[in-house]
């Protein structure tokens, strides 16, 4: 089914547990997935090297700071030429208008004051849907999910959905449950009132 990207829908999407993706022929639709692959926050893994590397701050991680370029890096990297890659202009103009609603935000990390890495995703009540990450820099994107656990951790959210699990996001801790189990979670997250900017 074709997705309507209108900021309400959405939102509504993500509330029932869906989200997009552009498909190789050029059209978004939703999807969603069971199992469902989440990173549960009461469990992440940080490994001792990235926990270093963090301490040390060698990059400057901001927040929100260039929602567009993050959203585009991402873009960037999950476009190989055989299918064209997920994220479509399409996608980058409707996070883009949700970001400006409060709603989709980035996590930066920045290297000599040039985009190095990040990720961004959705926020909605204490769920944060993650969506992509990149690093042009080694590290730089996992720097980016410790700083982005910390302040999901500080601010009450519930939920850190990854849709699927990598291995990438195994050694972090993510794991697949299933969707009914998924959407209690979610159901009981979206009900709280955290504020993630």
């Amino acid at each position: 089914m074709r997705a309507e990207l209108a900021p309400e829908m959405l939102l509504n999407a993500y509330a029932s547990g869906a989200f997009p993706m552009t498909d190789p022929d050029g059209i978004t639709r939703w999807y969603t997935t069971d199992p469902r692959g989440v990173l549960p926050l009461d469990q992440f893994h940080c490994p001792k090297n990235l926990a270093q590397l963090v301490r040390q701050r060698k990059f400057d991680v901001r927040v929100n700071h260039d929602f567009e370029a993050t959203m585009r890096g991402c873009k960037d990297v999950y476009r190989p030429e055989a299918h064209g890659g997920w994220i479509s202009e399409e996608l980058v103009r409707a996070y883009t208008r949700l970001h400006q609603l409060g709603f989709a935000h980035s996590v930066e990390a920045y290297l000599d004051n040039q985009l190095a890495g990040g990720l961004y995703g959705v926020a909605l009540g204490g769920a944060f849907f993650g969506e992509s990450m990149f690093h042009r820099a080694s590290n730089a994107s996992k720097v980016c999910l410790v700083h982005l656990i910390s302040r999901l951790r500080d601010r009450g959210f519930a939920l850190l959905d990854t849709q699927m699990v990598t291995d990438h996001m195994k050694q972090f801790g993510a794991t697949h449950i299933p969707a009914a189990d998924y959407k209690r979670q979610l159901r009981a997250a979206i009900r709280l009132q955290c504020a993630f900017a």
